[in-house]
């Protein structure tokens, strides 16, 4: 429930400022209002529900601004994960990492974006593992979680599956060489880039998109 109203709030189907009334998405989710009461504090926890006190919640506002600041800390992190991986992942790590990658271009030709969504979330995961610094690791998993439904939207945007498994190709073949250099900016693009595609989900943008998909 959590991952279905993340994505109608980030695809516009549910409007900024909109109130989110929980007998409503009750009744639409066929629960009670225990787990949708639930589901709307975790996603105010991510920033996309504003909860007021005695007023309910609604649709909060994600700006432009808001947005790009906090892929610019998430590419900031990923640079360092994928960086450290390069010096410190032992060879087993990189040669799983490497599989799975490779594997994952199946799903980019038969156009499995569920099962590629999955695997990109996976792949990101070892990538901050493989830093072996508990503390990066944690930091990176935090924001990766506040700016998921915006990660996972830009699925929706045509290409973007195979754009995306040449920016991680890049990266696993910066890491495999140990080229710490390589892979700090390879992951550091591979961000900024996803930034920029998930910039129309922005409350700026995402009204018009919202239009286009529905």
């Amino acid at each position: 429930m959590v991952r279905a109203i993340a994505d109608r709030i980030v695809t516009g189907y549910l409007r900024p400022g909109e109130k989110l009334d929980e007998v409503s998405l009750a009744a639409r989710f066929d629960v009670s209002r225990t787990p949708v009461r639930e589901a709307l504090g975790q996603l105010s926890a991510i920033g996309l529900v504003e909860r007021r006190p005695n007023r309910g919640a609604i649709v909060a506002v994600v700006t432009q601004q808001h947005l790009a600041a906090m892929f610019e800390s998430m590419a900031e992190l990923e640079a360092i994960c994928a960086r450290f991986s390069a010096e410190r992942m032992t060879g087993s790590e990189r040669r799983a990492m490497e599989s799975e990658h490779e594997a994952s271009a199946r799903m980019v030709q038969l156009s499995a974006e569920e099962d590629y969504e999955h695997f990109n979330t996976e792949f990101h995961t070892r990538l901050y593992r493989g830093a072996h610094n508990a503390h990066i690791y944690e930091m990176a998993v935090v924001t990766r979680s506040r700016l998921a439904p915006f990660r996972r939207a830009q699925f929706m945007l045509p290409g973007r599956l195979a754009k995306s498994w040449q920016e991680h190709d890049v990266i696993v073949t910066a890491i495999m060489r140990g080229d710490a250099a390589a892979a700090g900016k390879a992951a550091r693009d591979h961000v900024s880039i996803v930034s920029e595609a998930s910039a129309v989900f922005a409350a700026d943008d995402r009204k018009t998109f919202g239009r286009n998909v529905a």
